[in-house]
């Protein structure tokens, strides 16, 4: 019988990345990072003029960050020994929203942090490829652990009506970010909401012991 399997994302629940990348903006690029609201596109400003980046401005930045600033990212606290923690009853792999140029440095910052898994790159909404991974490994059962509301959104639009037998956590470690995102949980896409690994990791063990009772 196959393994269970946990997906998980990295930035804000393996590592942190926005506050790393609002104190190299703030350092290096003349850019303010500053959430009010759940707008990412509406956090940065250029520091002289006080004007919102332009689109693809901002996607510059965040290209630049990812191409020359990973070694920035701090794992979240209990984050890579929960996660270590649940290999050792479950295949875990990652799925990031990366450029599949940048998937061996995302596999490589991992491991440098003591975390050695799998990791799939994606764009855009995780739902087709959650759906991939599940297809590959066909687990007893699955954990999808993300951030953001719209990936639990699109997991559960995707895989509703698979009868894939999956549980999805919505967990934010990134305090800054915390309090101001949608919740999935309250949206009814998320199984739960939890954003410290201290209180997730036992959930998480609850429900790969109920699936190998």
């Amino acid at each position: 019988m196959s393994r269970p399997l946990i997906i998980s994302d990295c930035d804000e629940v393996l590592l942190y990345m926005v506050a790393p990348f609002r104190d190299w903006l703030a350092e290096t690029q003349g850019v303010e990072f500053r959430m009010v609201g759940n707008d990412f596109s509406k956090a940065l400003r250029w520091q002289q003029s006080g004007d919102y980046l332009a689109p693809e401005d901002i996607w510059k930045m965040l290209g630049g960050f990812f191409d020359t600033q990973m070694h920035r990212q701090t794992p979240i606290p209990g984050a890579i020994e929960g996660i270590n923690a649940l290999a050792d009853h479950a295949d875990v792999v990652v799925l990031t929203n990366l450029n599949d140029a940048r998937q061996q440095m995302r596999r490589e910052q991992l491991a440098d942090h003591g975390f050695h898994a799998r990791v799939f790159t994606n764009q855009g909404p995780k739902g087709p490829a959650l759906q991939a991974i599940l297809q590959e490994y066909n687990p007893s059962h699955a954990i999808f652990i993300d951030d953001l509301a719209q990936h639990h959104r699109s997991a559960r639009e995707t895989l509703g009506g698979t009868g894939a037998n999956i549980t999805t956590l919505h967990l934010c470690g990134e305090p800054m970010l915390a309090p101001l995102i949608d919740c999935a949980h309250k949206s009814g896409h998320a199984d739960a909401r939890i954003d410290t690994w201290e209180h997730a990791l036992p959930w998480l063990m609850g429900k790969l012991e109920k699936e190998n009772a």
